[in-house]
Order: C-alpha cells, then sequence, then structure tokens
C-alpha cells in the first residue's frame, strides 16, 4: 500500500509539471546537465514557427524541480559554446516554450550571466540608440535594431519566489530587451 501511494504521488507530482513531455525530452535528465542543447533557428521552417510563440510562465514548483535545474545549466553550456557564444539565450532558443532568460550582466562586476525568471519590461526609457544586434537562432547575420538605453525589469526571485525588480541601462538593457523579444515571439530582424 506504502508504494502504491509514493508512486502515485510521483506520478501526480510529473502530471502537475508544467513543462510538457517534449520539453522534458529536450531537457534531459541531471547527467547531461553540461550538454550543449540544439539551438532552434531562423532558417528551419517549424523552429521558425515554435520561436514565434508566446512562452509561457514557468510555476514554483518548476523552479523546484531538477527539470530546472538542468534546463539552466543546459542553456549556459549553450550560450557558452565555444563555437557559438552569445551574451543572452531565452528558453524558446532550446525548445523550450517557458518564460526563462539567461543575461550577461556587463554592468556588474565580474560580468556575470545571470537567469531571470518571468521577467516582463515595465518600463521603457524614451531615450532611445541604434546598435548592432546577432542571434544564436539567426545564425551569420547581424544588422541594426533601435532599442530603449534604459528598461526596468520585473521578474520572480528563483530563492523567495518575491516579484523582484531592477533598472538596467546601456548594453545590458539591450540584451534585456532582445531575449524578452524571445519570449513574446518577436526576433531581432523583425
Amino acid at each position: 500500500m506504502k508504494k502504491c501511494l509514493i508512486s502515485l504521488l510521483l506520478l501526480l507530482a510529473v502530471a502537475c509539471s508544467n513543462f510538457s513531455s517534449i520539453e522534458k525530452y529536450r531537457i534531459g535528465k541531471p547527467g547531461e546537465s553540461e550538454m550543449i542543447m540544439p539551438l532552434f533557428t531562423n532558417q528551419i521552417p517549424e523552429e521558425l514557427q515554435f520561436l514565434r510563440l508566446k512562452a509561457g510562465p514557468l510555476s514554483r514548483r518548476d523552479m523546484k524541480s531538477n527539470l530546472y535545474s538542468t534546463l539552466k545549466s543546459r542553456m549556459m553550456a549553450t550560450v557558452l559554446d565555444t563555437a557559438n557564444t552569445g551574451v543572452g539565450i531565452a528558453a524558446p532558443q532550446v525548445g523550450i516554450s517557458k518564460q526563462l532568460i539567461a543575461v550577461q550582466r556587463f554592468d556588474k562586476e565580474g560580468e556575470p550571466f545571470e537567469f531571470y525568471v518571468n521577467p516582463i519590461i515595465e518600463n521603457y526609457s524614451q531615450e532611445t540608440q541604434w546598435g548592432w544586434e546577432g542571434c544564436l537562432s539567426v545564425p551569420g547575420e547581424r544588422d541594426t535594431v533601435l532599442r530603449s538605453t534604459q528598461v526596468v525589469i520585473t521578474y520572480r526571485d528563483q530563492d523567495t519566489w518575491e516579484m523582484a525588480r531592477d533598472t538596467v541601462s546601456g548594453f545590458t538593457a539591450v540584451i534585456f530587451q532582445h531575449e524578452i523579444d524571445h519570449l513574446n515571439g518577436k526576433l531581432y530582424i523583425d
């Protein structure tokens, strides 16, 4: 009876996960956390169609899961891949339609990569500037994009689940705008 109850609880926990079965497959197992994930690009019609979707939110339960931990590790391995290094990455770029981004914080000492859950841009500065951009999902291309020079972002704190807010300027603000666009189904080439 006890084994049956434990099995039922595990099944219920998996069923309540916000990750689809295909996303679970793409994320992989904890032992695969250092493996680079395949990037979705605009060069394959089915992948471009996926990149155009609005990503769903992550739940608090998702953030406490091994899947979330593995996804973060694999996203980092992907964005730091020496064959194709980036300064930010969004979960949709690796086939996971969830609101998770990693941004290199050039505005902080050591320029660390940080993850943001369910981020939104609350405010865009009126001051804008043209700048060069590229994208891991748009290989071999670069173009100029008009972006706000400062943004206010809100997101869920990974430890407390409380809403957090940050004001970001300069190139780091550009990265946030680019990555949050991915969560809304937009590419910089739009």
